[in-house]
């Protein structure tokens, strides 16, 4: 992987907890991410990995804890707010208009870029039809960028897997992030699926300066492609740093990875 040149702390969570009724999904985690950089989140499933995602970007409230983005702190981060300062979310699960197109599924995510009110793009004149042409200029950009300008106007839910995902990928640069969070980007792929996806974060994080990170299951995507991991289990953190450090950590093998020497492996 290339070197870049990665910058100061952009994001920090300090002594997270999180419970649903009596069960403890995340407990006084801390952690922190840096400007440029791939930061990968690993554990077995129920580790609270997604639910850690889930707090960073404001869909769930903790209990305890702080969040720092940008240099304020926040003992929530409000979803609206964290959209509007820079943070994109994929899911596990596709989450896509599949009766829409390519373009206007990526259309989508410039919804906050744009200023014109519901009259004035009702109308389609003026300042709303520039602004108009101005987005879809972009997203035909972020098209390109992914290899899909064939499928511009397919509907979505025509597309095979692997593609659906690309676009969901699309989406959610087309809302120009700081800093791109990725949930499970390459589960149920193939092999030639996920060396795409991962080429594609590659150019995310190269080419666009785009802070990524990302939860996989994944060992060897994990390994060629993240500057940090943080590992979880059951909700605790059992390792933080970089991926060959993590690799020899003996309470990580033991809880997660088990043969050190296997080139990947599987949760």
């Amino acid at each position: 992987m290339a070197a870049r040149a990665i910058g100061p702390v952009m994001l920090e969570l300090r002594n997270i907890a999180l419970s649903f009724g009596g069960v403890q999904a995340l407990r006084g985690i801390s952690f922190d991410v840096r400007q440029h950089e791939i930061r990968a989140i690993i554990g077995p499933n129920g580790a609270g990995k997604s639910s850690l995602l889930n707090v960073i970007n404001g869909v769930y409230v903790p209990q305890q804890g702080e969040i720092v983005f940008q240099g304020r702190v926040r003992r929530r981060m409000d979803r609206h707010e964290a959209a509007r300062q820079g943070m994109a979310r994929t899911f596990q699960n596709i989450a896509l208009f599949k009766g829409m197109s390519v373009l206007d599924n990526i259309m989508t995510g410039r919804l906050l870029k744009m200023r014109c009110n519901f009259l004035q793009q009702a109308l389609y004149w003026g300042a709303a039809q520039r602004e108009e042409i101005a987005h879809r200029a972009r997203a035909e950009e972020i098209i390109e960028f992914l290899e899909i300008e064939h499928l511009r106007k397919t509907p979505v839910g025509r597309l095979p897997y692997g593609l659906q995902k690309r676009v969901e990928l699309g989406r959610a640069l087309a809302a120009e992030p700081c800093l791109l969070l990725l949930d499970e980007p390459m589960a149920g792929m193939n092999v030639e699926e996920k060396q795409d996806m991962c080429r594609y974060i590659l150019d995310v994080n190269q080419e666009l300066g785009t802070t990524v990170v990302l939860i996989e299951h994944d060992m060897g995507v994990v390994m060629d492609l993240s500057d940090r991991v943080l590992v979880l289990d059951y909700g605790r953190k059992i390792g933080d740093g970089r991926p060959a450090e993590v690799r020899a950590d003996p309470l990580v093998v033991a809880a997660y990875l088990g043969n050190p020497s296997m080139p990947e492996g599987h949760a």
